[in-house]
């Protein structure tokens, strides 16, 4: 809504997560991280066995529960513990560790079913590569989709093909493109992921990455703060070269020139993230999450700036 020449959302700047699914589910909906078990090309051999360089040991999911419990065990264990401690009627059943789509049909729909058939479960979000939604993938995704709603999470993390040849994403931009158009054709709602502050990106590079999604068929966008994890390579090259990581004044005044360039109508699921704090090298500040938070808030309001301020229409 507006509020003067302020586009508010509840009482965010931004089209947060949270006001979209209280606005449509008309309550707070809660996220359950979910592993299947899976693995991915970039460490199975298939392409690579080392992973993208700066991803950790469990694979992007390390706050997912335990891989040996089936998705239906995994979904009421989470939800008891959610239910001790405050009112939960809806959930989104999210497939965070390593690639979700990453697997024969028959075995993904078993996975995909177990979440489907709780009742107390109203999306299904589904994290993975664009290298990995071939076209019977694609079919699943639809035909689930018809039952329940569908989310699709892209790692895509930057637009720039030199620096996913360094992070060893092993897929190029041409490659996320063309399954973000096949996930748009089947109305699948894409989520896409960035990462800000990847090893040789300037500002003007992480700015081009987020234009460029803000001129895409992309329903929702994750942007995370890159965090340097022991035990990744990543880490290895942070000790080495000892390369620029953002300070919290500088990554906050990044995430408001992001917003700024997104469309209104773009949900926004993540201006943070959290990097488990046993693994967590760097930057250290990033463990405050409600205290970046604060100050991206507090700076929209100091900048007199929203979402969607310096965006072209799509």
């Amino acid at each position: 809504m507006k509020n003067g020449t302020i586009t508010l959302w509840g009482e965010k700047r931004y089209h947060s997560l949270d006001y979209y699914l209280k606005n449509t589910y008309h309550e707070k909906v809660y996220r359950i991280a979910l592993n299947a078990g899976l693995s991915c090309p970039n460490r199975d051999g298939r392409l690579d066995t080392r992973g993208c360089i700066f991803c950790s040991a469990g694979g992007s999911g390390d706050f997912a529960a335990s891989p040996t419990l089936s998705i239906t065990e995994q979904l009421e264990t989470e939800k008891r513990i959610l239910r001790a401690k405050r009112k939960c009627n809806k959930f989104i059943a999210y497939f965070q560790a390593f690639t979700n789509t990453y697997g024969s049909v028959e075995h993904l729909r078993d996975l995909y079913m177990q979440a489907v058939n709780d009742p107390d479960v109203v999306i299904i979000s589904i994290a993975t590569r664009p290298d990995c939604l071939q076209p019977e993938i694609l079919l699943l995704l639809a035909e689930i989709n018809e039952k329940k709603t569908v989310w699709v999470e892209l790692g895509l993390q930057t637009i720039h093909d030199d620096t996913r040849v360094f992070t060893r994403s092993g897929f190029t931009y041409e490659t996320f493109q063309k399954s973000l158009f096949a996930l748009h054709a089947l109305s699948i709602k894409v989520i896409v992921h960035l990462i800000l502050g990847l090893p040789h990106e300037t500002r003007e590079m992480m700015s081009a990455s987020v234009q460029a999604i803000a001129n895409l068929p992309v329903w929702g966008i994750k942007l995370q703060l890159l965090h340097v994890l022991s035990g990744t390579d990543l880490a290895a090259y942070y000790e080495k070269t000892h390369f620029p990581v953002f300070s919290m004044d500088e990554y906050c005044e990044m995430i408001i020139d992001c917003l700024e360039l997104l469309p209104p109508e773009m949900v926004i699921h993540r201006i943070t993230g959290d990097g488990p704090k046993d693994l967590l090298i760097a930057p250290m500040w990033s463990t405050g999450k409600r205290t970046v938070l604060n100050q991206i808030h507090r700076r929209l309001k100091e900048r007199n700036t929203y979402q969607g301020r310096l965006a072209t229409k799509r």
